[in-house]
Formats: structure tokens, C-alpha cells, sequence
């Protein structure tokens, strides 16, 4: 199956401006919400600013690692500088977890001793919280289809503006009922939520840095492709990773039949050419072995059994 990594490119310069904008603006919404929930009383609409404010500091290292990212290779960064971006996006939901944590115990202590909320500061600052987040939503919108972290982020950004709903419907039942618990249940909601977007992300930042091959790709394909190439007799010690979030790269030992070994050359472009066409695969590494000499028992993957 073709593999088509999907990104669209736009203006680095446009998006960075888009991304620059969004920083701002959830940094005044963080300080609204954080002034407004210590004036109110509301653990909700502190917990909801708490959550803006990851997504800030989210979006600080996300234009920060952009903009590292493009930095040429050289003599220390051999693969280049774009893998920034992963570190990043795993810095960032490490981050969420430990901030959706941290509220459910918050949340927790407050239920069992509920204090006195004003509910109308809530729905003020909660209604100022989504407009907010769903400009921020609308900025990263385009850059987000050519990033992981901006695309994180735009969820993360639709995932606020639900939480603002939340604590906007939290306020008016405190306001018509008094429902005091309602604050505190909330907040235990946003920050379930939270861990649960951190949670199933979380992976394809690790899965990258761990050299996984790409999820969306299929290593048992690729190698048929390259199995199918005439005169080639066995493929083993196959690496497929990702070098970065859109360049992925495979090196392996490609084993020769003794009638095609002189035509080796010709082979091996015919592979690269399959592999850059079926699955835009641009960086391979290949390795050949005459039949006669190639190692025995190999292990398919890695570099186990090479005698």
C-alpha cells in the first residue's frame, strides 16, 4: 500500500505568525482565568487556565523547535535538527499528564470540602475562555496538517473550548442551585479528559525516539516490494524508522542471486526507485551479498545471528 504522509505545506513564515499569535493570546486568557478563579473561588476556572497554560507553553516549544527544526545538518547533528519537534511534542504531553494529575487531586480535596464559588465571574471569564480557544483553534487549523505538535495542539485547543463549555454550564448551576459540587466534579472531568488526549498521543513522540518504524506504514510490504525486485534472493537485518516526522528512512542487507550480482547497480536503483514510489521512502541504505557469501540464519530484523 502507497504511503502518503499527508502533510500539506504552507508559509513557515505565515504559520509562525499564526503560532505566535495563539501564544498571546492564551497567555492573557491564562492570567484572566487564573485572577478570575482566585477572586470567584472556582477550582473549575482555575483548572481550565491551568489547561490553556499548557497549551501556551506547548505552543512556545512547538514555535521554538520550528524553528530549530530547519536548521541545516552538520558535523554534531549528522540526521539534522528535525527531530526537535518530537522532543518537543513529547515535553509537551508529559507536561498534560502531570497537569491532569495534579488537578484530580485538586479536585478530589475540594469535593470533600466545597467552598463558596461565584458563579457569575465563572460564566464571564469561561464565555472569554472559549472565544479564545476557538480563535487559537482557527490559527493553527492550516498549520497543524503538516505537524504533530500543531496538530496536538489544535485538538488540544477544541478539547479547551469544550472545557470552557463545561465551566460556563458549571457557573449558571451554581448560579440557579447553588451546586457547589458542580465546580469541583468538573474539574475532575477537564482533567480526565486531559490525560486521556496525553495518554493515546503520547506514543507516536515515544514510538519516533524509540526508532519504531512509522505506524502508518507496513514494514511486511515494504520488504515484499523489495523481495519482488528480480534477482533478489532475501532481504534480512532490515532497520525502517522514522528520522524525522515526515522522512522515513530503511537500511538493510540485501542478498544477490550469482546471475544478477554483476547487474548490482542497476538493482539497486530499482529499489530505491519502488521504495520512493510505493511508499516515499527517500533515505535507504542498502547493503548487498552475493548468495554464495551471505550471512546464514540472519534475523530479519536487527543484527541478530550473523554468522
Amino acid at each position: 500500500m502507497p504511503h502518503d504522509p499527508g502533510h500539506v505545506h504552507i508559509d513557515p513564515q505565515l504559520g509562525d505568525r499564526r503560532v505566535q499569535i495563539a501564544i498571546w493570546a492564551n497567555a492573557l486568557l491564562t492570567i484572566a482565568q487564573i485572577v478570575g478563579g482566585i477572586l470567584s473561588g472556582s477550582l473549575a476556572l482555575i483548572a481550565d487556565a491551568l489547561h490553556n497554560f499548557s497549551d501556551m507553553a506547548s505552543l512556545v516549544i512547538a514555535f521554538v523547535a520550528r524553528k530549530i527544526a530547519r536548521r541545516p545538518a552538520d558535523e554534531r547533528m549528522t540526521f539534522g535538527y528535525g527531530r526537535i519537534e518530537i522532543v518537543a511534542a513529547l515535553i509537551n504531553y508529559t507536561t498534560l499528564i502531570l497537569v491532569g494529575v495534579y488537578l484530580i487531586y485538586e479536585g478530589v480535596m475540594r469535593m470533600i470540602d466545597p467552598s463558596e464559588v461565584q458563579g457569575w465571574t465563572v460564566v464571564i471569564l469561561g464565555g472569554v475562555a472559549l472565544a479564545v480557544d476557538s480563535l487559537t483553534a482557527w490559527l493553527t487549523w492550516s498549520v497543524q496538517k503538516g505537524s504533530v505538535n500543531i496538530r496536538a495542539l489544535f485538538l488540544h485547543n477544541l478539547s479547551d473550548a469544550l472545557a470552557s463549555v463545561a465551566v460556563i454550564v458549571g457557573g449558571t448551576l451554581i448560579i440557579l442551585y447553588d451546586l457547589r459540587w458542580v465546580d469541583p466534579s468538573i474539574t475532575i472531568a477537564i482533567a480526565l479528559y486531559i490525560l486521556y488526549l496525553a495518554l493515546t498521543e503520547i506514543g507516536t513522540p515515544i514510538r519516533t525516539l524509540m526508532l519504531g518504524s512509522p505506524p502508518n506504514l507496513d514494514g511486511g510490504e515494504v520488504l515484499k516490494t523489495i523481495s519482488d525486485v528480480c534477482g533478489v534472493r532475501d532481504v534480512h537485518h532490515v532497520h525502517l524508522w522514522q528520522m524525522e516526522e515526515h522522512k522515513v528512512a530503511i537500511d538493510c542487507h540485501v542478498v544477490l542471486s550469482a546471475q544478477a550480482w554483476p547487474d548490482l547497480e542497476a538493482i539497486k536503483q530499482e529499489i530505491k526507485a519502488r521504495l520512493n514510489d510505493s511508499f516515499s521512502i527517500t533515505h535507504s541504505s542498502l547493503e548487498f551479498e552475493h548468495e554464495d557469501r551471505a550471512h546464514h540464519d540472519a534475523e530479519l530484523y536487527g543484527h541478530g545471528r550473523s554468522s
